[in-house]
């Protein structure tokens, strides 16, 4: 993932940047069920085509190379009831303590916590209001492509000036 962030393979990291943000803007435009039809669509497309071409060549070379997906048709793709009860115990970990958590902050168990509950949800509100959930995604993901690249390009000058905003900051709160 690191090595995709950083575009150390551009060719790879760029099928995968435009892939997510075609998706996104698929979903701007059409249902998600659309997009998931279409995508199932147009892979079965790929893979019907190809089958075809492979039987072709196959009958006009006379060749017996078999099917042309039998490595991943005889892959093994079970789930060990091991790997099941782990990630469930790890979903079951997470369910748990975020309800806690929100149990906690709406039965005002600390009040200065459930006021920054509070405050955060009213700041959302205005972030709700401005941009929609694929807004704010596609905002995510263009940040998470770029900003890594942009901060190891310009990291001198970045911290330079975050430094000074932090000592800022400092003076301003100790005053």
């Amino acid at each position: 993932a690191i090595d995709l962030l950083y575009w150390r393979d551009i060719k790879q990291t760029g099928i995968v940047f435009g892939s997510l943000l075609l998706l996104l803007f698929s979903l701007t435009q059409f249902s998600v069920v659309s997009v998931v039809a279409y995508l199932a669509l147009a892979g079965l497309s790929a893979t019907i085509s190809f089958r075809i071409y492979k039987s072709v060549l196959q009958a006009v070379q006379k060749t017996d190379e078999g099917h042309p997906f039998k490595a991943y048709l005889e892959m093994e793709m079970n789930l060990s009831q091991d790997q099941i009860q782990k990630y469930t115990d790890c979903l079951q970990l997470y369910v748990n303590s975020t309800v806690k958590e929100l149990r906690r902050l709406f039965l005002v168990q600390d009040l200065v916590d459930s006021l920054k509950f509070a405050v955060l949800m009213w700041l959302l509100t205005y972030v709700g209001a401005l941009f929609n959930g694929l807004t704010l995604l596609i905002m995510a993901v263009v940040s998470m492509f770029t900003l890594p690249v942009v901060y190891d390009k310009y990291q001198a000058q970045i911290d330079q000036y975050l430094g000074l905003v932090r000592t800022h900051i400092n003076t301003v709160v100790a005053k």
